[in-house]
């Protein structure tokens, strides 16, 4: 209805002391029913959800779980030693042609990602290691998350494991094997991003 409909209607209802509501009902017959508006519904709806998430208190951590994306978290070290070398890898198991690297693997459930590092700087080289900053956190990947730490050498003789890793060199950052993989260049030099 427009507006001067609407003050003529007013007026009509004051001068015959009738109710509103049924004069707007039949002047609007010829229009099909607005639908109601009911603004407490979604605050209801809300309230209602939020009661429901509460009561999952003891079960949400499995249904967030079940609701999202599952990955697998590698992690690296960028080890140094004392001189500023850098602990590089031959690893067995990874593409010929690209079989150099950092020390890496992947995180156990439940484990700090500083704590992999050490982890499996150990597993894979017998070295103690002390971890430092977060210089590569990588994600974008199908379902695979990769984060990267600087790390100390503290000290431990070098004893590599035969079956992941074939071969250890301490290098300077401007002098890597040639075969290294690609995300090793900028992470050796200190660049935070790949």
């Amino acid at each position: 209805m427009d507006f001067v409909r609407h003050v003529a209607l007013l007026r009509n209802c004051q001068v015959r002391n009738l109710r509103l509501s049924t004069h707007v009902r039949q002047a609007g017959r010829d229009r099909p029913p607005a639908a109601p508006h009911r603004p407490g519904s979604v605050r209801r709806v809300r309230r209602l959800l939020t009661r429901l998430w509460r009561l999952l208190r003891p079960v949400q951590s499995r249904v967030m779980w079940l609701m999202n994306a599952k990955f697998v978290v590698g992690v690296t070290g960028v080890v140094r030693d004392g001189e500023g070398r850098v602990l590089m890898l031959k690893h067995r198991m990874w593409a010929p042609g690209r079989q150099w690297g950092l020390p890496s693997g992947f995180a156990h459930k439940g484990e700090d990602f500083r704590q992999t590092v050490v982890r499996e700087v150990k597993e894979e080289t017998g070295l103690d290691v002390e971890v430092g900053r977060l210089v590569m956190l990588n994600s974008g990947l199908r379902t695979r998350l990769e984060v990267a730490f600087e790390a100390r050498l503290l000290g431990g003789e070098l004893r590599l494991d035969p079956f992941e890793i074939l071969e250890a060199r301490w290098c300077r950052p401007d002098d890597l094997p040639e075969d290294v993989q690609p995300v090793c260049r900028p992470l050796v030099r200190g660049e935070t991003a790949p």
